[in-house]
């Protein structure tokens, strides 16, 4: 079944619902977290292994190029954006590297931190992955984070938290995933995920793909160091239901079915 929206539809559709275009992140916040990634915020570091030092300068640089943030230095306050035709390009390279995992019957890792915004986009290409073919791992629950432990929903790995599933930008629930699947000699040939459960798994040396939002410049720095394969920039918290057309878009260019 293929995609029924045309490329600009679709970009349009990204920008109405604020998936792309004028998205709710605040460019303060942006900012700050550009600083924030530099200086070694944990909750930035995302895992990712860096390759040379960063300066600010470079990741609002980076930020401009593969986001689409505005490159106006001067602009501080306000509402930034992401790039629809940026996040279109990526998401097309996702799908391919999806694809060709799921044709070659590959063992496949899900994982997130955003269990509230990404969490069904995963559980969706989980299921088209399983029903064509393609291994998806599966681990054992409750390894102990933080105060909280690991879980697996619908083939997802997440961080579950006073019995709340969280949002997370820590690798640890990552890094237990792959210490249990290590130890069983059945690593992932591709890691689907995202924040430091990404960053984490593309630092080690997994082949991973991700999304992330513009003040998520730590899987941007990945991809530009050459471990990420790719970083899909997108909000990574709308409410669920506007995902449908990008889960669509996905296994439609992955060559998978969407759920009926």
């Amino acid at each position: 079944m293929s995609f029924s929206m045309t490329r600009q539809e679709f970009i349009d559709y990204l920008n109405a619902s604020k998936i792309t275009g004028q998205v709710a992140t605040a460019r303060e916040n942006n900012i700050a977290h550009m600083h924030g990634f530099v200086e070694g915020n944990e909750h930035l570091e995302f895992g990712v292994k860096l390759t040379r030092d960063w300066s600010y300068e470079e990741i609002f640089e980076l930020m401009a190029r593969r986001v689409g943030t505005s490159s106006d230095a001067t602009f501080l306050e306000g509402q930034d954006t992401i790039s629809a035709e940026k996040c279109v390009d990526a998401l097309t390279e996702y799908a391919r590297i999806f694809g060709q995992a799921v044709a070659a019957g590959h063992s496949i890792l899900f994982a997130t931190g955003h269990p509230a915004g990404l969490f069904p986009i995963y559980a969706e290409m989980a299921r088209a992955a399983r029903a064509a073919g393609a291994r998806v791992l599966t681990i054992d629950e409750g390894d102990l984070f933080l105060d909280g432990d690991i879980r697996q929903i619908f083939d997802v790995v997440m961080f579950e938290q006073y019995g709340n599933l969280q949002h997370t930008h820590f690798s640890g629930p990552m890094q237990l995933a792959l210490a249990q699947l290590e130890a069983r000699e059945d690593a992932p040939d591709l890691v689907v995920a995202d924040h430091g459960l990404a960053g984490f798994a593309a630092s080690a040396g997994y082949p991973t793909i991700g999304i992330a939002d513009c003040n998520d410049p730590g899987l941007f720095v990945s991809a530009e160091q050459g471990q990420i394969l790719v970083a899909v920039p997108m909000d990574d918290n709308v409410t669920p239901h506007l995902y449908r057309p990008v889960i669509d878009f996905i296994l439609s260019e992955a060559g998978l079915c969407p759920a009926i």
